[in-house]
């Protein structure tokens, strides 16, 4: 390649998306990530009617959690030791028998057989399987994106990664929240099995096999704690996993949703599902604005603003009763979070060396399913304490709080460019 061809491939902000592979992953990601949160609207929305108790919203996160963190740094060694294809097929085959499951329990017909408690027992159990499935998930998407796409276009592979999981994002919940209050919850389980079979398809049909780059000499044990110690010892990936742990664990409002639309601004499910697609639509507008200006001239100095922005955002909607103000400030929230996400993914894809892939993103999903899912238990814990409101308020504080610990302790990471990290 001519050295005006390297320019105009870096300046192109569409050049991840020529590689066939990459789109067919794309493809994936939209319709496994379109379906689950279409599923996670619904499931949240079906188990508060059931309930009416803001900590059964919390033991939804929690029983995702637990198994997901469980498994996850072994989901990273399983990721590195095999074929990444095969290891995805099983996955979605996972989500989709558990999706299977929900549907037939969550029917009206199921719900007058089993009667109330069994349902929301069984529906528990499989969001505790849905949990162990992203354990497998999250480090097998990590390792099979670096394969298909050549390291100088990472970069632009993160961007289009994260806006395609935010599409994804804005159009689940609002299609799950529209669907079932115009069609029942059957329907909408219709609809999330459906795309989790393309999204299988799309592996199965347009992915090619590859096989793994790592092949452990030493037991287990050894294998994961060399991931555990890279990421340890690497103060630019630790920090930004730390802080969008803290930061998301105390600033997660997602999961009071319910509580929001139904009891706060009373929406109804409908509203529910727009108030769940805000936040992915900041975040899809964003990517496109990074996409062709990329926040890494100074990647830590533009994340701790990122991330100062999203607990901003927070802290208004906490105090926000007006339905269209809400949208705005969780609008502003998923466009901070996207800059965060691209920022967090682009130094993750950068410094992690090709046959430790596997392994290093998996330490990354203990961090993220700590910060989403037991973020979501700490809501719904807090929100039972001490109300909907004030706990909404003590997350957004508490993540300026941490954005500015984390500053005073990192401040000679601030000034640095990309290619002093690279």
């Amino acid at each position: 390649m001519t050295a005006s061809k390297s320019s105009e491939a870096v300046n192109d902000p569409y050049i991840a998306m020529r590689f066939p592979e990459f789109r067919s992953y794309l493809a994936m990601r939209f319709l496994f990530t379109f379906a689950y949160q279409v599923q996670a609207v619904v499931v949240g929305w079906h188990i508060y009617q059931l309930t009416k108790d803001p900590l059964s919203l919390g033991l939804i996160g929690l029983a995702e959690a637990i198994p997901s963190i469980t498994v996850t740094l072994y989901g990273g060694y399983i990721a590195d030791k095999s074929d990444k294809k095969k290891l995805m097929i099983w996955i979605i085959l996972a989500m989709l028998l558990s999706s299977l499951v929900l549907m037939l329990v969550s029917s009206p017909e199921g719900l007058e057989y089993l009667g109330q408690k069994s349902v929301i027992l069984i529906m528990y159990l499989m969001i505790f399987f849905v949990g162990i499935a992203r354990g497998f998930y999250s480090p097998t998407a990590f390792t099979l994106v670096a394969q298909i796409i050549p390291r100088d276009h990472y970069a632009n592979s993160s961007t289009w990664n994260s806006g395609i999981w935010q599409i994804a994002s804005i159009m689940g919940p609002a299609v799950g929240g529209l669907l079932y209050a115009f069609s029942g919850i059957t329907a909408c389980f219709v609809v999330i099995v459906s795309f989790m079979a393309m999204a299988l398809g799309c592996i199965v049909f347009f992915v090619k096999n590859y096989p793994p780059q790592f092949v452990p000499r030493e037991n287990i044990f050894k294998s994961l704690s060399e991931g555990i110690k890279f990421v340890f010892n690497n103060k630019m990936i630790l920090g930004a996993l730390s802080l969008d742990m803290f930061s998301v664990f105390f600033g997660g409002a997602v999961a009071l949703m319910p509580i929001f639309a139904h009891d706060i601004l009373k929406v109804g499910s409908e509203g529910l599902g727009f108030l769940r697609a805000a936040p992915a639509a900041g975040a899809v507008i964003t990517m496109f604005i990074m996409a062709r200006y990329p926040p890494m001239n100074k990647p830590w100095r533009n994340l701790l603003l990122a991330v100062a922005g999203f607990g901003l955002s927070i802290i208004c909607f906490g105090l926000s009763r007006n339905f269209y103000l809400s949208l705005i400030c969780l609008f502003f929230e998923g466009a901070f979070d996207s800059v965060s996400v691209i920022i967090r993914s682009t130094i993750l894809q950068l410094l992690t060396p090709q046959e430790m892939r596997g392994r290093v993103s998996a330490v990354n999903g203990m961090f993220i399913n700590s910060s989403n899912e037991i973020g979501a238990f700490e809501s719904g814990a807090t929100a039972k304490l001490m109300g909907t409101i004030p706990s909404v308020l003590f997350g957004g504080t508490m993540t300026l709080l941490i954005v500015f610990f984390t500053y005073l302790k990192t401040r000679k990471l601030v000034p640095l460019g990309l290619k002093q990290i690279n």
